[in-house]
């Protein structure tokens, strides 16, 4: 398969820093599209890959999956697309699509393994998939995403894994007008949460350690700060939420949330993914028919409602632009959480 060369960021070993290279693009078949990429946005899980955090990172690493763009070739069979469209790539770029979680559009859980945007098995060039760090992509056209064209497209693309992660649970759970929704932790996933669930018409809450964040959660759309570490108020939210949304990328307890969800209530967790330490607690998850359970991203039909909806109702990231040089801080910066919300690369600096 014929082949051409792009920019790119990327590190070599989990120890480096992220540094300039070149990395090899398949010319497009009849079923691609080739993207112009515009802007990328920072997520947790690239760092984890760069990393090694997870163990499995396939070197050179070149991470990025929440990609928005131009397209600037399309292929004989793509009906859907034409050259000029904006277009989004989110976490996969391809699946079996034979499996029942594929037949029920929900790639995400493909049996087989998706192929993820970076760091997936490459079925055309062998070796291993690059994300959107780099100058363009090339991605078959089922598996690209139309953006909406009245909305700042910086600001969408953390919508492509930030937003569906929080949207998938929203949705499946059946959150609407007479839910109510708390999110724990206010970071990249947990704004998103609290903008999509409020764009519902959820009553939304956000469980949060520190007062300060409360000024910002109501600016995003909640109705209620609730502080962690009160008991008081912990005690005052007792049997309320339907739902919870818990963000926090590290390992937490759980606990204290249980008991704040109501009658079949569930605790979702979408940040988080490793042992945890503190085990569950189950008197109040028997006594109320209460669950924990976990998400991941969504499928592409799945993300193609989010973006719509993000369309209808002008929800998007909020996002500090950093140029594609600045990675590196911007991942320290990540781990210090000093970021609000999401960092999105401006990809003209990588020209």
């Amino acid at each position: 398969m014929n082949t051409y060369s792009v920019k790119a960021y990327g590190t070599e070993s989990k120890e480096a820093d992220l540094q300039e290279l070149n990395i090899e693009r398949r010319e497009p078949t009849s079923k691609d599209v080739e993207i112009e990429i515009l802007y990328c946005g920072v997520c947790h899980s690239d760092l984890h890959t760069a990393r090694n955090d997870w163990g499995g990172t396939m070197y050179p690493a070149v991470p990025g999956h929440e990609i928005v763009g131009k397209i600037t070739r399309v292929g004989s069979d793509v009906t859907k697309f034409k050259v000029g469209d904006l277009a989004g790539v989110g976490c996969i770029v391809d699946s079996c699509g034979t499996c029942e979680s594929c037949k029920q559009n929900l790639e995400q859980y493909c049996q087989t393994g998706f192929v993820g945007t970076y760091n997936g098995k490459d079925e055309h060039l062998g070796g291993h998939t690059f994300g959107g760090y780099s100058q363009k992509v090339v991605v078959d056209a089922d598996h690209v995403l139309k953006v909406p064209e009245n909305l700042d497209l910086a600001a969408v693309a953390p919508l492509l894994c930030a937003g569906i992660t929080t949207w998938s649970p929203l949705k499946h759970w059946n959150v609407g007008s007479d839910s109510k929704v708390a999110v724990v932790g206010l970071g990249g996933l947990g704004h998103m949460a609290i903008k999509l669930a409020k764009g519902l018409g959820a009553e939304v809450t956000l469980f949060s350690r520190t007062p300060e964040k409360s000024d910002d959660a109501k600016k995003l759309g909640a109705d209620h700060v609730v502080i962690s570490t009160d008991e008081e108020q912990m005690k005052s939210v007792a049997g309320k939420f339907d739902l919870i949304i818990d963000t926090v990328p590290y390992d937490h307890n759980v606990n204290p949330y249980i008991s704040t969800l109501n009658i079949n209530g569930t605790l979702v967790l979408v940040g988080f993914i490793g042992k945890m330490d503190e085990a569950l607690f189950t008197p109040p998850m028997i006594l109320g028919r209460r669950s924990v359970a976990g998400s991941v991203i969504g499928g592409i039909a799945e993300t193609q409602e989010m973006l719509d909806f993000c369309g209808e109702h002008n929800i998007v990231s909020e996002i500090e632009m950093i140029n594609m040089q600045d990675i590196n801080e911007a991942y320290e910066r990540m781990l210090k959480s000093d970021v609000r919300y999401r960092f999105v690369i401006d990809m003209k600096s990588l020209s």
